[in-house]
Formats: structure tokens, sequence, C-alpha cells
């Protein structure tokens, strides 16, 4: 990507960036977002939705994505520790042309750990131009 609409394929797969948890981060935001919860459990489900929401909003800024409809189908795996890195991606799940200008994506979401695992993924629905 990026690419408009009627050059998108389903089933293209699409890498968004990779970001580490990073200690401090992850120390401040338990502080100010999840009180009780200890950093030997890892990445609350918040941050890690957070760390992908960057990630996905960097790689789609210069994209002829037009509007986010919607984010479905949360799924979180596990809890990765302060130093893991995150790799994004992104697969082309399907597509429908919305008149002459513009089209739906729907698309897979994964956040996978170094070792490839799951950690978090989620289903877009998104405009772009045609």
């Amino acid at each position: 990507m990026p690419a408009p609409f009627d050059d998108i394929e389903i089933g293209q797969v699409v890498s968004l960036g990779a970001a580490a948890v990073d200690a401090k981060a992850l120390e401040a935001f338990i502080a100010a977002f999840t009180p009780g919860w200890t950093l030997e459990r890892g990445a609350p489900d918040t941050m890690v939705f957070a760390i992908w929401a960057r990630l996905d909003s960097q790689a789609a800024a210069g994209w002829p994505q037009t509007k986010r409809l919607g984010v479905d189908a949360l799924r979180w795996v596990r809890n990765p520790p302060a130093g893991e890195l995150l790799r994004a991606r992104m697969t082309v799940m399907g597509k429908d042309p919305v008149g002459e200008g513009k089209g739906i994506v729907i698309a897979q979401h994964d956040l996978l750990d170094e070792a490839g695992r799951l950690v978090f993924s989620c289903l877009t629905r998104s405009i772009f131009a045609r």
C-alpha cells in the first residue's frame, strides 16, 4: 500500500511497522490508566491497542484512506513484556466499490511478537478513494 481502491487486492498483506514495548512508557501507562496492574504482567490490553493504533495511523498517513468506519472483533491474546518488539500487519479480506469515487476495504489487522505469536487482532472497515 498505499494504493487507490481499484489497485488494492484481496489477500494483499501490508506491513504496518514495528514498535517495542518501552519500559518507561509501560510504567507511565500503568500509573495513569491501569492502577493495580503490575509491570510483571506485561503491557495491559489498552496499551497493546494504543501501540497498534499508533502503528496503524503512522502507516496509513500517506494512503488514500479517507475514513475509518469501524474497528471490530478486537481480540487480545497475550500481554507482551517490556522490551518486546511488536510487528503489525494488515491483510485485505474484502473490498466493495461505493460509487465512482470511493470503496470500502475490510481488513484483518494483527500485532505479532518477536516469535511471531499473535498478541492482538481486529477487523477494520475503511473508505479508500478510487
